[in-house]
């Protein structure tokens, strides 16, 4: 591995793949690879995992049962490409602020091992991709998914005039969830636009328990957060948040008449919130990273009661 300051919350697993996959290219590459792995967060895949999640939700539903391999194939592998596409934009937008907070600043675009016009150019190709795997689905999937290129884009940008950054992020994570309905039935039904403001909920809440990890540091750097906007009341709003996602999920569960298996996930997902409340108590960062990260738990438990489910019908 490159000798390069390692992210705190950076994935032990992952590094010790990256370390091995780069330990197979010639030396004076491995440093420059090694940046934009970490640009495009290939050290760090709970955040893609979450998208995963979502997207896959998304593609049981609309299928009723194991989604056709040609969607899932080209969904699961677009969640990894849009993913990296994001973080490089973002990057790309907080180089400036990322160099004044403790976590971000060792990000490689702040701290100067990659110029801001590859990062831009990384995005572009990346969105490229993108698109060449949404032109092998419809077209109704790919009007959406000009939607969902727009608010990749636009997201990185609203932590600068809005403290909520955060749900921007959430309908930017969740844009999958109608672009999967529609690329397996070719229409977009109602039960696809409640699990859509459900994520953006559950996106909203997990992701105020990551902006609680750098609050100090964004306050002195001016960003603005939902973590900075409920101040206090953080942790009673997270839990606010947390109850409505869960009744958004029963009513998903009872509108997609989905039986036993489903409604056991959705009370082990209610029993991971509950512990990411108590390891939020005390506010400690990285406590409050260990929350941010149970929440790959949560998406994959009702992922299982969702397959298992359809399958018992």
């Amino acid at each position: 591995m490159p000798q390069r300051t390692r992210p705190e919350d950076a994935s032990d697993r992952a590094g010790q793949v990256l370390g091995w996959l780069l330990a197979r290219l010639p030396p004076r590459w491995r440093p420059g690879v090694y940046d934009y792995l970490v640009l495009t967060r290939m050290d760090r895949p709970v955040g893609a995992l979450l998208l995963l999640w979502a997207c896959w939700w998304a593609l049981w539903l609309a299928a009723g049962d194991f989604p056709p391999l040609k969607p899932w194939l080209i969904f699961s592998l677009g969640v990894f490409v849009m993913r990296s596409a994001g973080c490089a934009i973002n990057d790309f937008a907080d180089r400036k602020l990322d160099a004044r907070v403790r976590r971000t600043r060792e990000r490689p675009v702040a701290a100067g091992r990659i110029r801001p016009a590859q990062a831009l150019i990384a995005f572009v190709v990346l969105l490229a991709i993108a698109f060449g795997l949404v032109l092998l689905t419809n077209r109704l999937t790919l009007q959406l998914s000009f939607a969902g290129a727009a608010l990749a884009a636009v997201y990185p940008f609203t932590k600068r005039y809005t403290h909520l950054p955060q749900v921007v992020l959430g309908a930017a994570f969740g844009w999958s969830i109608p672009m999967a309905f529609a690329a397996v039935t070719n229409h977009v039904p109602p039960l696809a636009w409640l699990l859509f403001l459900a994520n953006i909920v559950w996106s909203t809440l997990y992701d105020t328990e990551y902006a609680m990890v750098d609050r100090e540091d964004d306050l002195r750097a001016g960003a603005k957060s939902t973590a900075i906007l409920f101040g206090e009341l953080d942790r009673l709003i997270i839990g606010m948040l947390m109850a409505t996602f869960l009744l958004a999920m029963a009513m998903v569960g009872h509108r997609a008449q989905l039986g036993w298996p489903y409604w056991y996930a959705l009370a082990a997902a209610a029993i991971l919130m509950a512990w990411q409340q108590w390891l939020i108590r005390d506010r400690d960062r990285l406590a409050c990273l260990a929350a941010f990260r149970n929440n790959n738990w949560v998406g994959f438990v009702l992922w299982l009661g969702i397959a298992m489910a359809l399958a018992l019908r």
